[in-house]
């Protein structure tokens, strides 16, 4: 029987490697990385115990738009201080709430609906959103959470990304808002809701106000925000010219363990035309949604084709992990069309992308092309699962503690 370990993760400064893990944003696609969160956390339970949760195993869980829920489902402490949620109750929850925060409009006059709704406000009032949110986390604090959380956002009355992190609020008090408002803000994807405000208290107790939208504006794959926070740190080192042999250096001293996943996209599929854009104005580009669908993929492709030079340039690729299925096609490419039965299809988009080839982005046409010798993407996570079993373990012989 698998021995059953303490819960908090002990610092990277006792292992051999820094754990990452990476969710973007998509909307009611958020169903396809909860659908591989649950089998790489089910790999976890089978080599440690069942009480296990993928909060213990990762140095940080980086997630934004919706996905930022599932950072705090999956890392905020409930009444025993364990995570709220298992990785396979995620799907779960996107079942049964996402019909609610994304009713569908039928009948006659839908068409006219949404055609208003690009004209006159946001899609969806983002009520019933605000409630579970509200109902599931209560009022704990980014700072109570069982692991490191990095959560973008978008301040639009600043203009610029907000990133709240666990590692901010030590130094940066009026980061440490509430989960829920962090949530909603990184949530409110502009044309579909509402844009959040809400304050906080600084150590110099003024208040400091936050305007937020969509955390994808600003990094809808949040992996590179926790990455080039090292990566900075290492070139702020090495201001003589070897910065590529120092980072190599550093890569071998302590090795990253990146998993990405992706929500799905649609890029194979050819979807929009110069012929067609060229037509639009104002209106068309928000009633046919490619304004915000083009900047939130384009900046998760650009961040998973960085990641892919970097680790590429240091011999590195097994050890970064980027699932993604990019040939969605009809309603299983949007965000929120959250029907019964297209709901019911990302789970089994989500099943069957485990059984695809590995890939990695082809840096000439940003396309997804399977990597040879490397199995599935279910193999994959039995092997990274290993691995963070393997780091867990050694952090804790390396602090003296033992199992209980």
């Amino acid at each position: 029987m698998a021995k059953r370990w303490l819960s908090i993760i002990q610092p990277p400064t006792y292992g051999d490697s820094i754990t990452i893990l990476s969710i973007d944003g998509g909307g009611i696609r958020g169903i396809i990385p909860a659908t591989i969160l649950a089998f790489l956390e089910s790999q976890l339970q089978k080599l440690d115990g069942e009480e296990m949760r993928i909060a213990d195993y990762f140095d940080v869980i980086a997630e934004t738009s919706t996905k930022g829920l599932v950072t705090a489902m999956l890392t905020a402490p409930g009444d025993d201080n364990r995570p709220l949620f298992a990785a396979k109750d995620i799907t779960s929850f996107y079942l049964e709430h996402c019909t609610k925060i994304f009713p569908q409009r039928r009948g006659p006059f839908a068409s006219c609906l949404k055609f208003l709704n690009a004209v006159v406000g946001p899609k969806y009032n983002g009520k019933y959103l605000h409630d579970v949110v509200k109902r599931k986390l209560g009022d704990k604090s980014i700072a109570e959470t069982l692991t490191n959380a990095v959560i973008p956002t978008f301040d639009i009355r600043r203009l610029q990304p907000i990133i709240f992190s666990t590692y901010q609020v030590k130094s940066h008090k009026s980061k440490n808002a509430v989960l829920s408002d962090i949530c909603i803000g990184t949530s409110a994807a502009p044309t579909y809701l509402p844009a959040h405000y809400f304050e906080t208290k600084g150590s110099n107790g003024k208040l400091k106000s936050y305007h937020l939208v969509d955390g994808g504006v600003a990094a809808n794959n949040p992996a590179i925000v926790y990455f080039f926070l090292f990566l900075q740190s290492v070139f702020a080192q090495n201001m003589s010219g070897k910065f590529t042999s120092i980072l190599r250096r550093e890569f071998n001293r302590k090795r990253f363990l990146v998993i990405s996943l992706g929500t799905g996209s649609h890029i194979s599929c050819e979807k929009y035309s110069a012929h067609d854009a060229a037509k639009w104005r104002v209106l068309g580009w928000l009633y046919n949604r490619p304004l915000v669908d083009t900047f939130q993929q384009a900046s998760a492709d650009m961040v998973d084709i960085q990641m892919s030079v970097v680790f590429q340039a240091l011999y590195s690729e097994r050890s970064y992990l980027r699932i993604q299925d990019d040939n969605l096609t009809g309603t299983t490419s949007s965000v929120d069309i959250a029907t019964k039965e297209n709901l019911e299809k990302l789970v089994q988009i989500g099943k069957d992308l485990l059984k695809k080839s590995v890939s990695r982005v082809n840096l000439e046409t940003g396309l997804f092309e399977p990597v040879e010798n490397e199995g599935t993407n279910e193999q994959a996570l039995i092997r990274f699962a290993r691995l963070l079993s393997k780091e867990r373990r050694l952090r804790w012989q390396r602090t003296r503690l033992t199992p209980v």
